[in-house]
């Protein structure tokens, strides 16, 4: 799309350790765009860019983004106006990230509907945690049953479906409650005694062979194999983890 950059486009929402999304950065100066793509992609982030209000505000509402970063200095257009215009469309989650340190700055942008308002010069630590933090708060307001991703992994519990880069998943029922309860707890290392007790509802004793079967099943459907695997990984002597295929 014209007058944007793109890095690592596609839905990455969660990785290993970390709260990861699809972020879009709206940022005029090249430099700091350049700097930040790649240092937030670095962390695990699929990160796009623009450099003006007009084809961020576009790709905001096209490309829905988990999260944007939004410059308030910015050619075209105020950011504080763009804001309040993708507010009129959109309750994608914002962070300000602006040179602008004035208190009354700061209040403007957090009425306008920013969620978070960090200020130049700051680093892509410190943005990237303010990024898993309101990913956590906002993940903490979502419903129990709305639709996870994880890369190009859909699974909605609501409709009891999953896909897998937008083709329906063929899942028994136990395959499906086996990769939702993993993909609701993405990139953590869940043990097979847990599955037993959550998904196979056994509280004691029970055969960590049904797990192993079904988690073959699943990894054949998902397109991988133990020794191949993409999504479903395996810690030796833990269990095994959804992540995101790198």
């Amino acid at each position: 799309m014209p007058g944007r950059d793109t890095a690592a486009m596609g839905r990455r929402r969660i990785g290993y350790r970390s709260l990861v999304a699809q972020l879009l950065l709206i940022e005029d100066d090249a430099t700091i765009r350049t700097s930040l793509t790649r240092a937030l992609g670095e962390r695990g982030h699929a990160v796009a860019s623009a450099p003006t209000a007009m084809a961020g505000l576009r790709d905001a509402v096209d490309g829905r983004p988990d999260l944007v970063v939004l410059d308030l200095g910015l050619p075209d257009l105020d950011g504080l106006e763009m804001l309040r215009m993708l507010r009129a469309v959109s309750r994608v989650p914002v962070i300000v990230a602006t040179a602008r340190d004035d208190e009354r700055e700061i209040v403007r942008a957090l009425d306008a509907g920013a969620d978070d308002y960090v200020v130049k010069p700051f680093s892509a630590a410190q943005l990237d945690a303010r990024v898993r933090a309101v990913l956590r708060r906002i993940g903490a307001d979502a419903p129990e049953d709305a639709a996870i991703t994880v890369g190009d992994l859909t699974v909605d519990a609501s409709a009891r479906e999953a896909r897998l880069s937008g083709t329906v998943l063929e899942l028994s029922p136990k395959e499906f409650d086996l990769l939702h309860y993993l993909a609701s707890r993405p990139g953590q290392v869940v043990s097979k005694r847990e599955l037993l007790t959550e998904v196979w509802q056994v509280p004691y004793g029970g055969a960590d062979k049904s797990v192993d079967v079904h988690l073959s099943w699943l990894r054949r459907k998902l397109g991988e194999t133990a020794q191949a695997p993409r999504f479903i990984q395996t810690v030796r002597g833990v269990g095994v983890k959804l992540v995101v295929p790198s």
